[in-house]
């Protein structure tokens, strides 16, 4: 009897390896569901890999004081390596540019702000969309040309919204309007404290920009564009004015006052939209068929 129950285990075990060396194959045969959201995480909780820092005054990848750093599963922002902040602007840029995308990202401000920082860089950071690509900055350029999604914390002294609009080398058009005007405010609420926000922008090439604050739309704007002032020490040939923006690279700022990450997520909204694909997505808005998958 117990020869027969030993079998039996053995049998089970059997089995279960059988059913777990099957799981991968089962996994790649497994029907595609449209309408599942492939989120894509930029930042894998453990290190830097996939991104660039460009700090202004150095050469592109190289992380002054430590600028930028992976700890306890966050990716962070910080100066304590800086006797004073010194202007150096910082930006860690994204390996790959995308066209039409969601970029969410979790993140919330800590600490003081590093010695010397501009008063207006208080709880002040950004993720850039549309940037020009990293190779192409001055070594001396403060900020990439680019569209700035604003983040902004509460100073505990009044309204202060967040996922604002700025425009370092660039202009936007809104309600019919060209703005030239570098910084418009969004209908968000005030974040004080150090909790974390969820803010989103969903970007679709030239035509439609959108900001989002936990969730909720706070500005839209569309046509971005070369243009303007509020960036400098940009090579020349950088900044053709007038030209439309309808993609480019993403980036998270340092600006002089620690900030930390604890999600960096896309979702590609270009991709296969032929719905008899078997890697078609119904959430897709712009049509990359030479991706689809028979």
């Amino acid at each position: 009897m117990m020869a027969i129950h030993a079998s039996l285990r053995f049998l089970g075990m059997l089995t279960f390896a059988a059913l777990l060396s099957a799981l991968p194959a089962l996994a790649q045969t497994a029907p595609n569901d449209p309408a599942r959201e492939d989120w894509i995480q930029l930042f894998n909780g453990k290190d830097l890999t996939g991104w660039m820092p460009k700090i202004t005054g150095y050469a592109l990848n190289e992380n002054y004081g430590n600028t930028f750093r992976v700890e306890n599963g966050l990716l962070k922002v910080s100066y304590d390596q800086y006797t004073e902040f010194g202007e150096r602007f910082g930006h860690l840029f994204y390996r790959d540019p995308f066209s039409y995308y969601r970029i969410r990202v979790e993140y919330r401000f800590i600490g003081p702000q590093a010695p010397k920082g501009p008063a207006w860089a208080r709880r002040n950071s950004g993720i850039m969309v549309h940037c020009q690509p990293p190779e192409s900055m001055g070594k001396n350029q403060d900020f990439p040309i680019s569209i700035e999604v604003q983040l902004l914390g509460g100073l505990g002294e009044g309204p202060r919204s967040t996922l604002n609009l700025c425009t370092p080398g660039t202009n936007v058009v809104m309600n019919g309007v060209l703005e030239t005007k570098h910084c418009i405010q969004s209908t968000s609420k005030t974040y004080d404290g150090d909790g974390w926000v969820t803010a989103e922008a969903r970007v679709l090439g030239d035509a439609e920009i959108t900001h989002l604050a936990e969730g909720q739309e706070v500005l839209r704007y569309n046509l971005p564009q070369v243009g303007g002032g509020n960036v400098k020490n940009f090579i020349p040939s950088a900044k053709k004015d007038g030209m439309l923006l309808r993609g480019g690279y993403i980036s998270l700022q340092s600006e002089s006052h620690p900030i930390e990450f604890r999600k960096v997520e896309l979702l590609n909204l270009e991709g296969c939209m032929d719905p008899t694909a078997k890697n078609y997505k119904s959430y897709f808005v712009k049509a990359d068929n030479a991706q689809c998958v028979r």
